[in-house]
């Protein structure tokens, strides 16, 4: 099967490319940039930026299926730029779908469609979407989720995928901001009681996308659905900070911050940043401390059962293979 991959340049985009190359699917990955590790997968790549349409056409004709990676992810920017990518981006995926009659879809969504700010410990997928969200990531990706489930019909299978905070070798996002701030020293843990998150290593979340793939189809009872996709071994946050910065020789870091203060500051800098139109992200904000103060951890009961989805790579192995990992990039 020909499978177009959007974002298939990201860390998750990369994953996914290079499980569907494993297979024997060929596979075309569109994004602003080429990149030479899926070159060496064998990868097709063309440069589309998803906020114009015909680019896009162009590219999914003779393609059989999409999982859709792209998106503009953070904690802050225009709310124009996050639209345009995660929402009109996702508007043009469903319209190639159904110019060239491409019958699944695959979506990458987020938990954070549906904090609306206080602990998630356990849940399913009923929860709702909340009234309001602190940051237009969540707000884009819960649009663009939306959209993605109502396009599901007769002739376009759809599924949206939720894995949280997706970690591995590799990992040029999150991992590199957790080393920084401790090397620099600005580093805390959040609030004072110690809350469980979810995880999910990136060959896991990987496997998912295939898992959804290979199952969603007119009727399946998959389609039409998103489902929460983690390890399923919900651990401290600071715990799995540490161990993370274990892996990559780095001490433990055991400072805290008040969750009243982190929201104030990051209401202040928000203020600053807005009226002097700074456009890097500011080192906290309201949505980044509630995150951080928060549980966040759901039930994948669902994604077990309706799309044959187990973790296959354990948080404990995962962190090996990270320290291992860490060791070749930093000799």
């Amino acid at each position: 099967m020909k499978v177009l991959v959007t974002g298939g340049g990201g860390f998750l985009g990369q994953a996914i490319c290079r499980l569907l190359r494993a297979r024997g699917d060929a596979v075309l990955s569109v994004a602003r940039n080429r990149y030479p590790a899926l070159d060496a997968l064998g990868v097709e790549q063309q440069r589309v930026d998803l906020a114009e349409l015909d680019p896009l056409l162009a590219a999914a004709r003779g393609c059989e299926a999409i999982i859709h990676v792209a998106a503009k992810p953070g904690a802050w920017g225009r709310y124009a730029d996050y639209h345009a990518a995660n929402v009109t981006g996702t508007d043009h995926v469903i319209a190639a779908c159904r110019r060239h009659g491409i019958p699944r879809l695959v979506y990458t969504s987020t938990p954070s469609v549906v904090h609306a700010g206080g602990d998630l410990e356990g849940v399913d997928e009923s929860v709702p979407y909340p009234a309001h969200f602190r940051a237009h990531y969540p707000a884009t990706k819960a649009i663009a989720e939306q959209r993605v489930l109502t396009a599901n019909d007769a002739t376009l299978s759809t599924v949206a995928l939720r894995p949280h905070l997706i970690w591995g070798p590799g990992d040029n996002h999150l991992l590199p901001r957790i080393v920084d701030r401790a090397r620099a020293g600005r580093l805390r843990f959040v609030g004072s009681v110690r809350k469980k998150i979810d995880v999910v290593y990136v060959d896991n979340a990987a496997q998912a996308h295939l898992d959804a793939l290979d199952r969603v189809a007119p009727g399946a009872v998959c389609a039409g659905r998103a489902y929460f996709i983690s390890n399923g071994e919900p651990v401290y946050a600071d715990d799995m900070i540490n161990a993370m910065l274990r892996a990559c020789g780095l001490p433990p870091e055991t400072r805290r911050v008040p969750y009243g203060l982190a929201f104030a500051i990051g209401a202040v800098l928000e203020g600053i940043y807005t009226v002097f139109r700074i456009e890097a992200e500011p080192p906290m904000t309201r949505f980044v401390a509630e995150q951080l103060a928060t549980a966040h951890w759901y039930d994948i009961s669902a994604a077990r059962r309706d799309l044959g989805y187990a973790p296959r790579v354990s948080v404990a192995e995962g962190l090996q293979r990270l320290a291992a990992w860490w060791g070749t990039m930093v000799r």
